[in-house]
């Protein structure tokens, strides 16, 4: 019985193949049958996965794996005709076709959607396992991506009889373009390259650039995305990182000294004031703000004669960079330092001129 299924199953596939209504009413009952698969594997993954991201990743592996055989099918039906296999034109040693075009076309879309299922669905649990930070991780998620579509078009070109030495005719006329006119474009992806592996920079980051305040939220292979305090994007091109100054609060550390300062009457009580600011740091933290740090501790400087105040400034740190963090914790403070004054009789005053008349009667 099987011998005979053996032999008759090839004739049978042939057959569909010869014949049109055959293919095509074999394509129907195929996507149904695919279709009923897939919904029965659907239901069984949300029974056996508990967890949504590892259920995502398998659904889309089905998804994709559907796609695959329904384009092999079509593929094959289609090898049959010739015009798929016409020469459109000659590259090195190699015949460009319409199939292979079409091969390196679905070899491409697979390795991308296949690098993105895995970025967001595996690599998110290795890098909460090993606590790696979030610019590493964004650095890996570029390799990864790059590398598995490079492989993915390498690998479907040598397969299908491509001659990879022809790709030194693409080198040579790259060389030649570089010369004339893509300085720029290559300058700004080698420095992509550089950032990504030296990464003076990391997704995350909090950098000031030209007095403007910006997170790094993307480093992409030409250029970097950083997001200002007012939600603005700004894209600057990778060179600009690696040969221009700018400042990077976050490069060693991610602690941030804050400066608060403020005024008193001349007459105060220095000692009492010095001794207020410092409490209205430690009841900040306190009450609400525990991101306000013990060291580096609070320090309280004297910083002159005004001309209306004595000037004093409170220095504290906190733990990390954020705009809540920044703005607001200042904010907390001055609410405070004005709340303590006023229960312990230190003004705050206003500036202030003194205008002396001086009157001349001539007799």
């Amino acid at each position: 019985m099987e011998e005979v299924l053996t032999e008759q199953l090839p004739t049978f596939f042939e057959s569909l193949q010869n014949n049109e209504f055959g293919f095509w009413l074999g394509a129907v009952i195929g996507f149904v049958v695919i279709f009923l698969i897939r919904a029965g594997l659907h239901t069984t993954l949300e029974k056996v996965i508990s967890q949504e991201r590892t259920r995502l990743f398998f659904e889309t592996i089905v998804n994709w794996l559907t796609l695959f055989v329904l384009v092999i099918y079509f593929m094959t039906y289609f090898s049959e005709t010739s015009f798929i296999y016409q020469t459109l034109f000659v590259f090195g040693d190699t015949q460009i076709t319409i199939f292979l075009i079409l091969t390196v076309l679905f070899a491409i879309i697979l390795a991308a959607k296949f690098s993105k299922a895995v970025r967001e669905y595996v690599l998110p649990t290795v890098y909460d396992k090993y606590g790696l930070d979030r610019g590493l991780q964004a650095s890996m998620n570029t390799f990864f991506h790059y590398f598995i579509v490079t492989m993915a078009v390498l690998i479907s070109l040598s397969s299908i009889g491509f001659n990879l030495t022809s790709l030194t005719v693409f080198a040579s006329v790259l060389g030649v373009g570089i010369g004339f006119g893509l300085q720029n474009v290559m300058s700004n992806f080698i420095s992509g390259l550089i950032i990504l592996f030296e990464r003076p920079i990391r997704v995350g980051d909090r950098v000031i650039i030209d007095d403007t305040i910006a997170d790094v939220e993307e480093i992409k292979i030409r250029a970097t995305v950083v997001r200002t305090r007012v939600n603005e994007r700004m894209i600057i091109p990778n060179s600009y990182f690696l040969e221009e100054k700018f400042v990077n609060r976050s490069y060693a550390d991610t602690r941030l000294r804050i400066p608060v300062e403020v005024g008193v009457s001349y007459g105060s009580d220095v000692e009492l004031v010095k001794e207020l600011l410092y409490e209205a740091v430690y009841e900040l933290r306190e009450e609400s703000w525990p991101n306000i740090i013990d060291r580096p501790a609070p320090r309280v400087f004297f910083e002159g004669f005004g001309d209306s105040a004595l000037d004093f400034t409170v220095w504290f740190w906190i733990d990390s960079q954020s705009d809540e963090r920044e703005f607001t914790i200042p904010s907390d403070l001055r609410f405070k330092i004005i709340k303590k004054f006023a229960e312990n009789g230190i003004e705050i005053p206003f500036p202030q001129r003194d205008v002396h008349v001086i009157s001349n009667n001539e007799h």
